[in-house]
């Protein structure tokens, strides 16, 4: 099973809850734990990282918190994620070249890295806007699934 870690699933879900605030409001971290329903610790852990990345922007004083640091629609999916794990890679070859022992042998190797590259690529189509209003996303079929 391909599966995200919980941190860039938290990270998704706590840009996307920041994304729907039309007016681009700041939002803290504890107001955003009880509006997700996430642990308070790691939504502080989570918007810090995505800050530190450049994904959203600090605001310090009393009304301060947390927005983004681009429109929703500037924010690929793949962005976030990144951010937070890494570069995606479904197998350790999709890492990068040198990244796995078998690499010289590895027969499957160059079939991977196409998959690697559909997954990435969609995942660098679909944006933050795309998640907030669904009824917008591309449909699979202009992106290459069936």
């Amino acid at each position: 099973m391909l599966r995200l870690s919980k941190l860039a699933d938290y990270g998704v879900l706590l840009m996307a809850e920041l994304a729907r605030d039309p007016g681009g409001a700041t939002h803290n971290a504890r107001e955003l734990a009880a509006e997700t329903g996430l642990p308070s610790p790691m939504v502080a852990k989570v918007l810090k990282t995505l800050t530190r990345e450049g994904l959203l922007v600090s605001h310090r004083g009393a009304h301060g918190g947390y927005s983004l640091a681009r429109p929703p629609q500037q924010i690929p999916v793949a962005k976030i994620i990144a951010a937070l794990e890494g570069p995606v890679a479904l197998t350790q070859c999709g890492a990068g070249p040198g990244s796995c022992e078998h690499e010289p042998s590895c027969h499957v190797r160059t079939p991977w890295e196409r998959i690697n590259r559909a997954v990435t690529g969609t995942l660098e189509r679909v944006t933050l806007a795309d998640l907030i209003h669904p009824s917008d996303l591309i449909p699979l079929e202009e992106l290459g699934v069936r």
